[in-house]
């Protein structure tokens, strides 16, 4: 089978997760992707937290699947050289650099384009061009305080929290992604002209911020907000608090406990009173009696007693397992999941079978667990394969650029790959 990116060739400058987690996708839908890291070194991540003595960290093996390893010194004129025949023949090159690696490297944009008209270069920043902290070092956590989601997160009574999701790395990656097919769609309609494409990790914070955004003006004007837990027995400041458990789209939701949390520590299920939902949550709880009872009947009545319901709830749920209790409420149509733990997940039997958590082999390290494609298609079948080893597919890629043997093994030694 055809895969739809296929021909496409693109130059992989990134490294840690952002950079990497954007190619990896485009690797996984077909693009020739071409990982450039360093002579004897390569991506930071290949040595960070091991588990493995001297083998590939999983930090790397999970962000760098079916991609291939290319070493290179850009420093030396024979380096540079093989930069500029890669370049010549690819489609994009995706850099997360600090603020000007590339012009120094003596690769400017301006240089680019004489090389390559169509090329695109696309980069992962901290913040956008002109920000005033442009020149400010950023990691996961420093993006999504940046971008607004820790202080919206954790409870109102602690500190601002950050998220173990990859609200900064893995989603600016894949706003990446988007903004490269986008512009490889541009170059099919304009002529072959290429053109830079950049995403800030602040910027892709705040996208999935826009519920908090949406938040702060509805404060502004009204100064409270019904569907947080201040409501309606708390207080207001002019900021949108961190909301606990509440549900973001403006349905009562909280996490509740179920049998055997006293020991273990994921035995929760998240449960959301929707309207629609009134009726079914009442039969499913043996609570008949509130479906008609004007205290309960609508979502304005229910609000001062939330709390209160969803200890009514926590007590029928006092003697089911979160997977029992989601068994007996999915019956009812009932939002509602149980709290997920990654063990559960890795030994999901779904999972595996729909490829979103797949198992792959390592030359070194044997098989490991990676996530798949989140995006399934209906005449696409994803495979993953293992990352590679540092330097493994550089003659490969050298013989393509038209290197011959003997100039390949003169590069070698010049060390410049």
């Amino acid at each position: 089978m055809t895969k739809p990116l296929e021909g496409i060739k693109i130059i992989d400058f990134t490294h840690v997760q952002a950079g990497p987690a954007c190619t990896q996708l485009l690797a996984w839908y077909g693009a020739d992707v071409i990982k450039v890291e360093r002579p004897g070194a390569g991506d930071v991540t290949r040595s960070q937290l091991r588990d493995i003595p001297g083998v590939d960290a999983l930090y790397f093996t999970m962000l760098n699947s079916n991609k291939k390893s290319l070493t290179l010194d850009t420093k030396t004129a024979e380096g540079k050289e093989v930069l500029t025949r890669l370049i010549k023949q690819s489609d994009v090159l995706v850099e997360n650099f600090g603020p000007g690696a590339l012009d120094r490297m003596g690769f400017t944009w301006e240089h680019i384009k004489e090389l390559n008209p169509g090329m695109i270069v696309a980069s992962v920043k901290g913040f956008s061009d002109g920000h005033h902290y442009e020149d400010l070092k950023v990691y996961e956590n420093v993006a999504q305080c940046a971008g607004g989601a820790a202080s919206t997160t954790g409870f109102d009574d602690g500190p601002p929290t950050v998220s173990a999701a990859a609200l900064g790395d893995s989603n600016t990656g894949m706003h990446l992604a988007i903004g490269i097919l986008t512009a490889l769609h541009a170059r099919n309609r304009n002529g072959g002209k290429g053109q830079k494409v950049a995403v800030s990790m602040q910027d892709s914070v705040l996208n999935l911020c826009r519920v908090k955004l949406r938040d702060q003006q509805r404060l502004d004007r009204v100064g409270y907000l019904e569907e947080y837990p201040q409501y309606p027995h708390g207080s207001f400041t002019d900021v949108v608090p961190r909301g606990g458990n509440a549900g973001g789209g403006g349905q009562p939701g909280w996490v509740l406990k179920c049998k055997g949390w006293e020991t273990d520590k994921n035995a929760y299920i998240y449960f959301t009173i929707q309207g629609h939902a009134w009726a079914p949550i009442c039969r499913a709880i043996g609570k008949p009696e509130w479906i008609e009872d004007p205290a309960y009947m609508t979502a304005s009545a229910r609000q001062d007693k939330i709390f209160d319901i969803f200890g009514t709830i926590e007590a029928w749920l006092a003697d089911k397992t979160k997977f029992e209790a989601v068994n007996i409420l999915r019956k009812f149509d009932i939002p509602c999941a149980p709290v997920m733990t990654m063990k559960e997940l890795a030994n999901d039997e779904s999972l595996r079978a729909s490829g979103t958590i797949a198992e792959v082999d390592h030359k070194e390290r044997g098989k490991y667990l990676t996530v798949g494609s989140p995006i399934k298609f209906s005449d696409l079948k994803v495979e993953i394969t293992g990352s590679p080893l540092l330097g493994e597919h550089t003659n490969e890629v050298l013989e393509t650029l038209g290197y011959s043997s003997r100039e390949i093994a003169a590069l070698h030694e010049a060390k410049a790959v």
